[in-house]
């Protein structure tokens, strides 16, 4: 049977000013996760992002690991790992041991990150991280080999050593030729946010150039995150502004340098509902999109914004019983 590209989003979004329903939140997200691994879903991803003002999710480590011990068969990455905020030796650690507990399912994007704040409250220069990223991207490699190596002048064997060989697996993101140079470098697979035609033949050049192998993974042009619901237009007008919510905090990271994918353009609902980056749609919709290409895939994500936990579930069993049980039945 084919795969169905069905993936839950929980990037914890949306702050409650009771730290009783926070935790409720995050309880009910791993009840979502077991829910979405019993009932046929490929991947559930998180996200990292740190003094959020919405309280977007900053430990992705930790959740991938409580997803791993409520889960049994569904893919679990981290989307995007700030590699560059952390010692690599401790990382290499962590990963290692969410690579076991998983029995292999953790996966995770390498991002170098572009908030300063955020170098500023891991202690790392910000001007100094790429050059940080080459080191921790190196360290890991080698921390997960069998071999001793050098570290900083003393030799050291990291363990325990994961499951998965010769390495988690894992690509590097970017949008950038210092990025792509970077993943073909090291034999990389790279992971730019949309379809950059120049620099996927950049990195194919920097590949033979290195004598590597790799490929590029990259989202569709048409690529949004998916709220199920039977009534579209009523469910925006009730929970357009949880959408907002997570829309607004993330367009506040703005970059002159940077354009990034789902940074909204207007400041309202309705023109973030023009934009489609986040849509709501019909089960029998979503179940058209699966049926007409292959390679569809869908990202559900129920707890978007704060979203109101009993939506947040009608949301993930609509699609569990009016999408991925008719495409399970053919």
């Amino acid at each position: 049977m084919t795969e169905i590209n069905s993936n839950l989003r929980l990037n914890m979004t949306g702050v409650e000013a009771d730290p009783r329903a926070r935790s409720l939140r995050y309880r009910t997200a791993l009840d979502m996760a077991e829910f979405a691994d019993r009932h046929g879903f490929a991947h559930i991803n998180v996200e990292e992002h740190h003094v959020a003002r919405n309280g977007w999710l900053p430990s992705p480590l930790i959740m991938a690991s409580a997803i791993a011990a409520r889960t049994e068969r569904a893919n679990i990455g981290v989307m995007a790992l700030l590699v560059s905020l952390y010692d690599p030796v401790r990382l290499a650690e962590d990963i290692a041991v969410i690579d076991l507990l998983s029995q292999g399912r953790f996966s995770f994007i390498a991002g170098l990150g572009y908030r300063e704040v955020e170098f500023h409250i891991a202690n790392k220069p910000y001007t100094e991280r790429g050059k940080w990223m080459d080191h921790v991207l190196e360290t890991l490699l080698q921390a997960w080999s069998d071999q001793d190596f050098d570290y900083r002048g003393t030799t050291i064997n990291v363990t325990p050593k994961p499951c998965s060989r010769p390495h988690p697996p894992f690509l590097v993101g970017g949008m950038s030729k210092p990025a792509a140079r970077r993943a073909a470098r090291l034999g990389l697979p790279f992971a730019p946010p949309a379809a950059m035609p120049e620099l996927e033949t950049y990195y194919h050049e920097q590949l033979k150039a290195y004598g590597k192998q790799g490929y590029v993974y990259s989202p569709p042009a048409d690529f949004s995150v998916l709220f199920i619901d039977e009534n579209p237009d009523r469910a925006w007008k009730e929970l357009g502004d949880h959408f907002l919510n997570e829309a607004r905090e993330y367009s506040s990271w703005h970059s002159d340098t940077l354009e990034r994918p789902l940074e909204m353009q207007g400041d309202t609902v309705a023109a973030l509902r023009a934009e489609k980056r986040y849509e709501i749609i019909t089960p029998a919709e979503c179940l058209q999109r699966h049926r007409a290409r292959p390679d569809f895939f869908a990202t559900i994500h129920p707890l978007v914004g704060g979203m109101p936990l009993e939506r947040a579930w009608r949301c993930l069993e609509l699609y569990s019983d009016k999408v991925l049980s008719q495409l399970a039945n053919g």
